[in-house]
C-alpha cells in the first residue's frame, strides 16, 4: 500500500519497551504503557509550519520523544505505526 503524508504530519514507528522491571519481574503486554519514544519513518522535507515559520529540525531515522496521547495509530503493510503532527514532537534523543 502506498501512503503519502499531508500538511504537517510525521509517520513514526514506536520503539519497543522493556518487558521486565529492574528486579526481573515480567510485565504482561496488557499492563504495559505505550512507549513515548519512536523513530521517524517519513517526514515531509522543507515544510514550514504556519505558526512560526521555522523549519522542522527532524529527519527520517531520528529518535524522538512525543506525548503519551499524541497522534493516531495506523496499520500500514502489517506494521503498527503512528501519525502525529510535527508540533507534537517534544525533542530528539541524542
Amino acid at each position: 500500500m502506498t501512503f503519502r503524508l499531508l500538511y504537517n504530519s510525521v509517520l513514526i514507528r514506536r520503539l519497543a519497551t522493556q518487558k521486565r522491571t529492574a528486579s526481573g519481574i515480567v510485565i504482561p503486554d496488557i499492563a504495559q504503557e505505550k512507549p513515548v519514544e519512536g523513530e521517524i519513518v517519513t517526514v515531509i522535507a522543507g515544510l514550514r509550519p504556519e505558526h512560526d515559520g521555522m523549519r522542522l529540525g527532524v529527519k527520517t531515522g531520528d529518535h524522538i520523544l512525543f506525548g503519551k496521547w499524541s497522534g493516531v495509530d495506523v496499520r500500514l503493510d502489517g506494521e503498527e505505526l503512528l501519525i502525529i503532527k510535527q508540533s507534537e514532537i517534544l525533542g530528539i534523543v541524542c
